[in-house]
This record gives structure tokens, C-alpha cells and sequence, in this order.
């Protein structure tokens, strides 16, 4: 069944944002290196992967931040696994949501692709495919 494996945060102001959710949930930045001809990731656009902690103390990653591409990005996104990005794109649409952009590679990581649900929520759809580029 196909769970959340993913979110991103946008953000206007990295260091701030970085230092709310540091002091906030003691959350830890890594910057991730950009892979050369990286088409997932526009040139001089850096992300940053996010470390948490549960209250086990168990370590999960699958987090991100990312300054903002445009002023109408808002919210986070979160990422559903699925076992194929067409397959899923296909129900997106007879279920009545929209594949915003479609099936994109992730270099080295998988696939994904942008949609909306029918009430106009964000969320990508993301496979899993190391050989992906």
C-alpha cells in the first residue's frame, strides 16, 4: 500500500527556516551535493536533506528543504511511494485529479511526477529505481 516516503518544505529564507525547525524538533540539515547533469534539480539550486529523530529514538530521513522556485509554491509536498509512476499517473486522472508534470527521472533514485487530487492538493508520486537517469 502506498504510504508517505517523502516531504519537502519550501522555503523563502533557508538559514531561517533551518534554524525554526532546529530549535523547533532538533531536526539536523545536510546539504545534498546537486549529481552533475542533474535534470531533477535546476543548475545552483540546493537542497537540503533533514534528519528526525522519533520518540524511540529510531532515525528516518526521506526529508527535505529547498528555497522556494516561485512565489506560488506554498505548503509542503509529500511524496507517496507507488510501485510504477505511469501506472498511477493513469489512476490520478480517471479518479478526477490532474498529473501536473509528468513522469520526470530522479537521477540515481527513481521517478516521480506532480499531481493534484479533485480538491486541488499538491502531491507527487515517487518509484523507486536507482538506475534512473
Amino acid at each position: 500500500m502506498p504510504t508517505i516516503v517523502h516531504f519537502q518544505i519550501p522555503s523563502d529564507d533557508i538559514e531561517r527556516s533551518k534554524k525554526f525547525y532546529s530549535d523547533l524538533f532538533g531536526w539536523k540539515f545536510d546539504k545534498m551535493p546537486t549529481p552533475a547533469g542533474s535534470e531533477a534539480m535546476p543548475e545552483g539550486m540546493e537542497y537540503w536533506l533533514i534528519s528526525t529523530v522519533d520518540a524511540k529514538g529510531n532515525k528516518a530521513d526521506g526529508r527535505g528543504m529547498m528555497k522556494k522556485q516561485s512565489p506560488q509554491q506554498q505548503g509542503i509536498t509529500n511524496y507517496f511511494d507507488v510501485k510504477s509512476v505511469q501506472e498511477y499517473s493513469a489512476k490520478v486522472e480517471k479518479l478526477g485529479g490532474k498529473v501536473i508534470s509528468p513522469k520526470m527521472p530522479v537521477p540515481g533514485m527513481g521517478y516521480m511526477a506532480t499531481c493534484t487530487d479533485t480538491e486541488n492538493n499538491g502531491f507527487d508520486i515517487f518509484e523507486v529505481d536507482q538506475t534512473a537517469k
